[in-house]
């Protein structure tokens, strides 16, 4: 798979490679959960010889309530100009819905150009699944998600809106030159990935029958130059029906980006919930940006209950697209380690213990 292979590392001969990560902790448990993947990323830095310089940004809920700025002109210059944004969580009570998302989130992947979502579900040992008698070897798949078009891509409006004879419009946005490059990218990590070889195409092309005629066309012409891996087919609907009943079938998933939303909650959940999902968005050619899926989870705020493990893990993710591929793994080795050996639960206040301990626990582990 494509990483940027610390492009903009020190490239100073003997010095010891450093890289720029901005940190946005963000809203509610954000700021904690970074805080322990800061931890664990220092630990693995100091052990396998390289440095982080870290960055902080203090983008989200409080900075919009005071100055009613989400993403400043001056702070996306200096965003495009780190190695990678380490995300904590996004959401606050007192804004409304859709402000920060749209403001922080969706602004930084379309001007990064993070055209990939990348979405590890894996269940790892000692953690408790919905789905019966599946086990570690049974969910391990990743989902490749487009990220800037279809219908997130804003294209839209009202017509004689607030009136009995309202009309709205959503156009999903698909084009050949944004699908192609995802597909691609999903054919390359499926053999890097290097396990089954097999890559599925998850669509509706029953029913959008443009879009995903166009995305369609494409899988099958790209897999062409891919004659190592196999390739399938599977309706959204009939992905979500083998997710949950057979799992072990996946191995790498490409979609589109509203149905990328819908499958990536689905797998978090049989991989034990919002406390281990981590995932990636990534320019393989610039900046990425990597985040724990659950939210802000305001109610919690404070209290050093919070599972850190999803964030943890998506630093892990950060190392790896650094290519810094060893401490990526053993930090996903340390973690797999906690949660078979010492947690009680993922959940909030029932891990057995703290916030920061389960930190410490995984830095220990490393």
């Amino acid at each position: 798979m494509a990483t940027k292979t610390g492009a903009r590392a020190s490239k100073t001969a003997g010095a010891v490679r450093t890289y720029r990560v901005a940190v946005i902790p963000g809203d509610g448990t954000g700021p904690e959960v970074i805080r322990e993947g800061r931890k664990v990323l220092d630990a693995a830095s100091k052990r396998d010889g390289f440095r982080v310089d870290w960055r902080d940004y203090d983008l989200g809920g409080a900075r919009y309530l005071k100055t009613k700025d989400t993403v400043p002109a001056s702070v996306l210059k200096e965003l495009r100009d780190v190695d990678a944004i380490y995300l904590g969580a996004i959401g606050h009570p007192d804004v409304k819905p859709g402000i920060l998302e749209q403001g922080i989130l969706l602004k930084l992947r379309f001007e990064l150009d993070q055209y990939i979502n990348l979405r590890p579900v894996k269940l790892y040992p000692g953690v408790w699944t919905p789905l019966r008698d599946k086990k570690p070897e049974d969910i391990d798949f990743v989902v490749v998600r487009e990220n800037t078009e279809g219908l997130y891509a804003g294209v839209g409006g009202f017509l004689r809106k607030g009136t009995s004879d309202e009309v709205a419009l959503q156009a999903s946005v698909n084009t050949r030159h944004g699908v192609e490059r995802c597909i691609r990218y999903a054919f390359d990590y499926t053999r890097a990935r290097g396990k089954r070889k097999k890559l599925t195409f998850c669509g509706k092309t029953n029913v959008l029958t443009f879009a995903h005629d166009l995305w369609f066309r494409v899988f099958e012409e790209v897999a062409a130059e891919y004659k190592d891996i196999t390739t399938d087919y599977a309706h959204v609907d009939a992905t979500c029906m083998w997710m949950v009943k057979n799992p072990e079938w996946f191995d790498v998933i490409v979609t589109d980006n509203m149905f990328g939303d819908i499958i990536t909650d689905l797998g978090a959940m049989i991989q034990g919930g919002m406390g281990i999902a981590a995932g990636g968005n990534l320019n393989p050619e610039g900046v990425s940006m990597f985040e724990p899926i659950g939210g802000s989870a305001p109610k919690y705020t404070g209290q050093n209950v919070i599972n850190p493990l999803a964030a943890i893990c998506a630093g892990g993710m950060l190392l790896q697209q650094l290519g810094e591929s060893k401490a990526s793994q053993d930090i996903e080795q340390a973690v797999m380690q906690v949660t078979g050996t010492k947690l009680k639960s993922l959940a909030a206040g029932k891990m057995g213990y703290s916030t920061s301990e389960v930190g410490d626990l995984v830095a220990k582990a490393l």
